[in-house]
């Protein structure tokens, strides 16, 4: 059995146990879209938590209009401490726009906007919704190293399913961009390239902090949080208070390579994200050629997987998975503008008036009468059109 150690402390999941962890000091940070409404996924997530019984449960939630109020009833119903953050609403982004926080939306900003929610908590876990095995032991798992006194950790978890290796985009794209980058530095490997290599399964949405170290997290708006917040971590806890966690087995939704939402455009984000990391840590990178070396490292990996693959009686189609390192190669290039949202301790809006505000949307677009919390001062908006 498996129980190498990396650079970054490696826990694994030698047995079935679920470790001692402070749950009821630490608020679990779920963010969800429409496409989880309702969904046997999200079900089980949510009534798996009502076992865990967290602090709380904050779930920022990207939704229309039309469908925010359902969503927020349908999270109602569980036995949570659940606040929805309805993070699309018109007062919100007024709040935002006059604190210079407006930019692109998606699934970082999202997380940030929950994550300053977060911090009355002792510790934060942040995980996604669409996992298909998800278990009480997941959060115990997260936070078991915040409680021996580490200030980040990362969970992992091997993308098998369905008799093939999924993890494409870690597989594929990251894996043999951060090879790439580190065949490329002279000498010895950079300290942020060998932090970037020892976690297991860099992409992966799960992670839990102190809420001291979130509220230090500058945050990327897009795709390119996972990586984003790893290049934080080395920056704020490095390798001496990092952990990685064993989940086990861990499946959920899997996406195409193409479309607005398919893994060509995130991994443009979590290129710009990665690149953006080595940058900050003082790496200069050498953009002639990166494309050639990342092909390079990325035929070598292929090799490796097909291997792999074979020797476990897997599925393997070595042609798409040339195909879309080829398509991943498109998204190298330099980072443009730095868009990342600040971290909260430094941030120029205060966090219970997010909550006013997105409160305040939430009630309008359910039809309340009663705003549950004044919206006063800079949460409030000018009324959205076709409103009174």
């Amino acid at each position: 059995m498996e129980y190498v150690q990396e650079r970054v402390t490696t826990l694994h999941a030698l047995t079935d146990h679920r470790p001692d962890a402070p749950t009821d000091r630490a608020a679990v940070v779920v963010p969800m879209t429409e496409r989880e409404y309702g969904t046997l996924a999200a079900e089980r997530v949510l009534s798996t938590l009502e076992t865990v019984d967290p602090a709380r449960v904050i779930v920022p939630l990207r939704a229309s209009a039309d469908r925010a109020g359902p969503f927020a009833e349908w999270l109602d119903g569980f036995e949570l401490d659940v606040e929805t953050l309805w993070c699309d609403g018109p007062r919100l982004a007024s709040l935002l726009e006059a604190r210079g926080l407006d930019g692109e939306r998606g699934k970082g900003r999202d997380v940030w906007l929950a994550l300053g929610r977060a911090l009355d908590e002792e510790f934060v876990v942040v995980h996604d919704a669409d996992t298909k095995t998800y278990s009480p032991a997941f959060v115990n798992r997260l936070l078991f190293p915040l409680g021996r006194g580490y200030a980040f950790s990362k969970g992992y978890y091997a993308r098998v399913e369905d008799g093939s290796l999924y993890g494409r985009l870690f597989r594929l794209f990251f894996r043999p961009l951060v090879r790439a980058l580190g065949d490329a530095a002279p000498g010895r490997q950079p300290d942020v390239l060998e932090y970037l290599s020892a976690f297991r399964y860099a992409l992966a949405g799960e992670f839990a902090a102190t809420s001291d170290l979130a509220s230090r997290l500058r945050v990327q708006r897009g795709w390119g949080l996972e990586v984003g917040t790893l290049g934080e971590a080395f920056g704020r806890a490095g390798f001496a208070d990092s952990a990685q966690v064993d989940l086990g087995r861990y499946e959920h939704d899997h996406r195409s390579v193409e479309g607005p939402t398919g893994l060509a455009d995130m991994s443009r984000a979590v290129g710009e994200a990665t690149l953006r990391a080595v940058e900050d840590a003082g790496v200069d990178v050498e953009y002639d050629d990166l494309g050639e070396r990342f092909r390079e490292a990325a035929a070598t990996l292929t090799d490796g997987y097909a291997a792999d693959a074979a020797f476990n009686g897997l599925s393997y189609d070595a042609s798409d998975e040339r195909s879309q390192v080829a398509t991943y190669a498109e998204a190298l290039g330099e980072p443009g503008p730095d868009t990342r949202l600040p971290a909260w301790g430094n941030a120029p809006v205060d966090p219970d008036k997010i909550r006013e505000a997105a409160r305040a949307d939430l009630d309008a677009v359910r039809g309340s009468d009663r705003i549950d919390g004044s919206v006063t001062g800079d949460a409030q908006a000018e009324p959205a059109p076709g409103e009174d």
